[in-house]
């Protein structure tokens, strides 16, 4: 288990690491958890480990990198490989591939190596309000502002790029927050039972996501069965689009005319008791326990399961 690093997301990783491992060692698996702070921790403690079970979030544990350097140890590990992670992670190069793969996402911009002040001219000119600024780097909601006024994105983004580093610009999308967990079964990957998110003020944030009882979760979420099977089918073809691999979870906001639109793929979602991966799996019969051995079994990117 491998669980901690140094993206903001770490106390979310902590959680999800021990939650993960608690259920191994009652499954009687022998298993040992890893909690580092930086990649200089990690090496060390990787002698005589034969599988990584990641529960790294954000960050180097979630863009590849660490994905990367297992690859070089030979060390078998779960979930995605290393460009997959990156494709995830980063959320303009996961744009660029679901407009490749034609997945439908939000229009929007990512900032490169251009002035900031000649980004922003341009969102004004490709996009109308409102807006949605983020980074396009991070996860757990953090550093997301719905922008309604251009007034809010000259003073929002400066701010985002100062803290982040990066910063991504998308139309925002009305209508309903869904999340679909993507899991790998006889040999494919299919679409989880949805989850429908409702929050005060109808933004997800990070105190939503994780404190209990402020955001309201219905699963499976109340959509006809035709709706259901379009916003599964484009999660599976969101994932597969990075060609993530064992399992994922897939946000989308679904408009009130019935179009769904990818915002991103987690390749490396939570699996805290509060976490939305079990609990579509939940709704789909498989307990908590069950999901983390399909996990497990994901290190084996050979295997037909």
């Amino acid at each position: 288990m491998l669980a901690g690093g140094d993206s903001p997301e770490r106390a979310v990783s902590l959680v999800s690491g021990e939650s993960v491992h608690r259920a191994l060692v009652a499954l009687g698996y022998r298993a040992d958890l890893i909690s580092i702070s930086t990649l200089d921790d990690l090496v060390p403690q990787l002698r005589g480990i034969d599988v990584v079970f990641s529960c790294l979030h954000g960050g180097s544990g979630e863009n590849g990198t660490v994905q990367l350097l297992l690859d070089v140890m030979g060390i078998p590990y779960t979930g995605s490989g290393a460009l997959a992670s990156y494709r995830a992670m980063d959320k303009g190069e996961a744009k660029a591939h679901f407009l490749q793969k034609r997945v439908p996402t939000p229009a929007g911009l990512a900032l490169g190596k251009q002035d900031l002040g000649r980004f922003l001219a341009a969102v004004r000119d490709e996009l109308t309000f409102p807006m949605v600024a983020k980074p396009r780097d991070a996860g757990s909601t953090l550093g997301v502002h719905i922008l309604r006024a251009p007034d809010d994105l000259e003073r929002v983004a400066p701010a985002i790029v100062a803290e982040f580093g990066t910063l991504l610009v998308e139309a925002f999308i009305p209508g309903r927050e869904l999340t679909v967990g993507v899991l790998r079964e006889n040999g494919r990957h299919v679409a989880l039972p949805i989850v429908e998110v409702r929050s005060p003020g109808g933004f997800f944030d990070y105190e939503a996501k994780y404190t209990d009882g402020i955001a309201e979760f219905l699963t499976p979420a109340p959509l006809d069965s035709a709706l259901t099977e379009l916003v599964q089918s484009v999660a599976v073809r969101a994932h597969d689009a990075l060609d993530c691999y064992g399992y994922s979870r897939v946000d989308v906001r679904l408009t009130e005319e019935g179009a769904p639109y990818v915002l991103e793929v987690n390749s490396l979602p939570g699996m805290t008791p509060m976490s939305d991966l079990p609990r579509s799996a939940l709704a789909a019969g498989i307990s908590y326990e069950d999901l983390v051995v399909r996990m497990l079994a994901t290190a084996d990117k050979d295997a037909p399961a």
